[in-house]
């Protein structure tokens, strides 16, 4: 039975958790401080629901004491009875990762109540100067905030399951970092042009398929994220509408496909897509089409878009190696004097699917719809350079149409 002693304003539960090997009890303790807003008989009613709830789990071998707990054994029960169950796996794996690199290291070791926002500061400042992997500098503003979002939850759910009375992350504050668009990289519209005919090209050669032309066209033409792309279903199409429904992703955890659905709701979209790239979807889904009738048995995918050899879905860093494939082999075939193809990812299709809509006056909140973006906000801070050069060319037909004859 629990023993229940009034200190103060507050009372403290003590409930006994048998004997050690020497024969001394073992007592645990907790502390119930009263809801002022509450009135003595709803208090004492919560008072006595807090001692049998902190009774059962000293029982039951469930109660933890954040002064006696070491963070990292606290975080290996928060992955297997919180994190797993609750969190997408996506989520579980980047903070899996995050801890393994940077957390378990600086907080492993410390009791878990004895963790203070003096030791986060500690570590959000060192990633800022110094990295693991050995490349200069520090981690970006974003990769801090992931740390901390990690550590706060972990910390809040001790809160929440009595093992700590307060979570430190809430008296820190992350660093703040403007986005760096300086890194940014696309194709000019000359450049575009000239890539779409080194595709032909290499289709043509036989170096790519069909498969691929239909994909870099959906990237120019519709900004499609490399894993929204690859988890394309046929059922995705609109035929008659000529659109293409973006309700999934693909992405890589443990070093495996995973396609869910986005966390952000702004990434489920309706694009549409021009009539000439959605004749030439058409056609490829009808090669497709033949080419499984042709594999038989040996088929073993489902309704994928974009496949593998044996039809099923294709893996995710095979759009990467086929742009950066096509590229090479253009650049190689040019002269001394011929101008290379800019050396741009898969993802750089994305930014100049976008940067050739705002440079050809597209309004911005529709470029963010097709990209999927939350806040036109995002899509002005990612293609400032598009825009800047637009806010010049209103400053030059302003200072036209205004100028006075000499």
């Amino acid at each position: 039975m629990a023993s229940i002693v009034k200190r103060g304003s507050s009372y403290r539960i003590t409930v006994s958790n048998g004997r050690d090997a020497q024969g001394k009890q073992l007592l645990e303790t907790a502390t119930f401080t009263p809801d002022p807003k509450r009135t003595e008989k709803q208090n004492q009613k919560a008072l006595q629901e807090f001692a049998l709830d902190f009774e059962r789990k000293v029982k039951s071998g469930k109660y933890l004491d954040g002064e006696k707990i070491l963070f990292s054994e606290f975080v290996e029960k928060w992955f297997a009875e919180y994190a797993e169950p609750h969190l997408q796996p996506t989520t579980v794996a980047n903070y899996q990762d995050l801890y393994r690199v940077h957390v378990r290291p600086a907080l492993g070791q410390l009791k878990l109540a004895r963790i203070q926002p003096f030791q986060l500061n500690t570590l959000y400042n060192t990633m800022l100067k110094e990295r693991k992997d050995g490349k200069a500098g520090g981690y970006s503003a974003n990769t801090i905030k992931r740390v901390h979002a990690f550590i706060s939850s972990v910390m809040e759910t001790a809160v929440k399951w009595n093992v700590i009375t307060e979570n430190p992350c809430e008296r820190v504050s992350t660093p703040k970092q403007e986005r760096d668009t300086s890194d940014i990289h696309f194709f000019t519209q000359e450049e575009t042009l000239v890539f779409l005919d080194a595709v032909d090209a290499q289709l043509a050669a036989g170096n790519i398929q069909l498969q691929h032309k239909v994909m870099f066209h959906l990237a120019l033409y519709c900004g499609i994220r490399r894993g929204e792309l690859v988890a394309l279903e046929w059922s995705d199409f609109d035929f008659e509408q000529n659109t293409v429904s973006i309700s999934k992703n693909t992405v890589i955890v443990k070093g495996k496909p995973l396609t869910k659905i986005p966390k952000n709701k702004s990434s489920v979209r309706i694009i549409s897509v021009p009539d000439d790239v959605m004749q030439l979807i058409k056609k490829y889904k009808t090669e497709q089409q033949r080419y499984r009738l042709s594999l038989g048995s040996y088929w073993q995918g489902n309704n994928y878009v974009f496949i593998q050899h044996n039809g099923r879905q294709m893996y995710p860093s095979t759009p990467y190696n086929t742009i950066k494939r096509v590229i090479r082999k253009y650049n190689e075939g040019l002269s001394a004097d011929e101008q290379p193809l800019s050396d741009i990812t898969f993802h750089d299709t994305r930014h100049t699917s976008a940067t050739l809509l705002i440079s050809g006056n597209m309004d911005v909140r529709t470029v963010s719809n097709r990209l999927g973006h939350a806040q036109t906000s995002t899509t002005m801070n990612i293609y400032s350079h598009a825009l800047k050069k637009k806010d010049q060319a209103a400053a030059d037909t302003l200072s036209n149409m205004l100028k006075r004859n000499a």
